[in-house]
């Protein structure tokens, strides 16, 4: 099989986890990254630099860096998060350097590309829109006192740390800017893969970017989701398996999808879910592939050399479905 060209789109350590898979599958490889984080260092430089969030950025260049003793070293510079509570207390190496290079340049994409040179990266890492985002939500019970009431919460900390349910999201600006790199990379993927991740911090935004959306639409690539190996925690408590694509279909009802990798795991062996699961995918136009994906001894964690040969054999599969229609 020829390597694919890959847009990998998320952020934060789902996003990590995919890149470390997909750099060992393939080369060509655009990560699309959120950008509306607001908490931690990423949420203070944005604060006060008015630039966008670097932290899921620096994680997705560190993901992608050469396995070698050059790439391995700034990656590990990079990913190097200073102590104490002075003012550089809690801040990334990298996220700095990243802001920096913007300072000095004066363009984003500019400045990512500089530190995925400097790492050797195998691919490269570009922002879902040129404008730091701030992500709104329509809770239910986001009052414990009230658990009914629906009220809007603002923020990716906040929505994140919401013990409601979250109903429907919006980003702000609205429209967003998009980054007319990262919809070029969609239109000329092979495969585009969304998730895995926070689901509706980290892999719905991208499809609340309207150009960015249409492109994913429009795209010729395959698509493909890739479940959370654990369900029902975090922003998706209570949510099954199949509520994670439910979710996804009715913010983007024109998006087909063509597989959806879940580790067994997320069912087990309850038969009624699985039967939800696979009838919720095939409304997206796609099948459930059940590989095991899950790190063994982390819960909730993928494991990379699995998760790695799971997309080589679904890649694979259909390029020889492919090579059969042709023939």
């Amino acid at each position: 099989m020829k390597r694919p060209a890959v847009a990998a789109l998320g952020g934060g350590h789902g996003l990590f986890a995919s890149l470390e898979a997909l750099r060992l599958v393939t080369d060509k490889i655009t990560a699309i990254v959120t950008v509306a984080d607001d908490g931690g260092s990423s949420g203070r430089l944005r604060e006060e630099y008015d630039i966008l969030p670097p932290g899921d950025l620096r994680m997705a260049l560190a993901a992608l860096c050469d396995n070698s003793q050059w790439g391995i070293a700034w990656r590990d510079a990079l990913q190097h998060r200073f102590p104490g509570e002075g003012p550089l207390g809690g801040h990334a190496l990298g996220n700095l350097l990243i802001a920096g290079l913007w300072d000095s340049l004066g363009d984003p994409i500019q400045g990512l590309d500089m530190v995925g040179r400097l790492l050797s990266a195998r691919g490269r890492v570009l922002p879902m829109s040129l404008q730091p985002l701030r992500i709104d939500a329509k809770v239910r019970g986001a009052d414990p006192a009230d658990p009914d009431g629906v009220r809007e919460v603002s923020g990716q900390v906040a929505v994140a740390q919401t013990p409601g349910t979250v109903l429907n999201l919006r980003l702000f600006p609205d429209p967003p800017q998009p980054c007319r790199e990262a919809i070029d990379a969609v239109l000329d993927a092979d495969w585009v893969i969304l998730g895995p991740g926070s689901w509706f911090t980290s892999v719905m935004p991208h499809l609340l970017v309207p150009d960015l959306l249409d492109a994913l639409v429009q795209t010729k690539a395959k698509r493909m989701l890739t479940l959370n190996v654990q369900m029902d925690t975090g922003e998706t408590s209570g949510f099954s398996a199949s509520d994670h694509l439910e979710v996804l279909a009715a913010h983007a009802p024109a998006l087909h999808l063509d597989a959806i990798l879940a580790d067994p795991g997320v069912v087990g062996d309850d038969a009624r879910a699985r039967e939800a699961l696979e009838s919720s995918a095939a409304a997206l136009g796609a099948s459930v592939v059940y590989k095991p994906v899950a790190d063994q001894e982390s819960a909730g964690v993928h494991d990379t050399l699995r998760l790695a040969t799971a997309y080589r054999d679904v890649m694979e599969s259909a390029a020889r479905a492919q090579s059969r229609r042709r023939a």
